[in-house]
């Protein structure tokens, strides 16, 4: 069974609860941040392997925590989960340093994947 971590950042607790238990169901472990101040604090604190973050958060959006965590040479993958859909946002997050991009409403199974 893997023991990779998983930052979740998401502060709709529905879409929280949903990933945390189809990716515990997968074996990882999960951690959840509900804000972007806890996510940045969160990405030192519990050093995920993999960080799922959306982009419109209270405190610090995605973007501003992309940025600070890049900046702090942390390279843990990322993939933006958001709402935001046009070309140019998705052109902005990988340009910021994430390292996919995937759109609310996901399938669960694109996540997993």
């Amino acid at each position: 069974m893997s023991q990779y971590k998983i930052l979740i950042v998401d502060d709709d607790e529905n879409i929280c609860e949903l990933l945390r238990l189809y990716l515990e169901k997968d074996g990882f472990l999960t951690v959840v941040a509900n804000d972007g101040e806890q996510a940045v604090e969160y990405s030192e604190k519990y050093t995920p392997d993999l960080i799922l973050l959306d982009i419109m958060l209270p405190k610090l959006n995605g973007l501003e925590i992309l940025k600070m965590i890049r900046k702090r040479k942390i390279s843990t993958p990322v993939i933006l989960l958001t709402a935001k859909a046009s070309v140019e946002d998705r052109i902005l997050g990988l340009d910021c340093g994430a390292d996919d991009y995937l759109i609310k409403p996901f399938e669960i199974q694109e996540v997993l994947l």
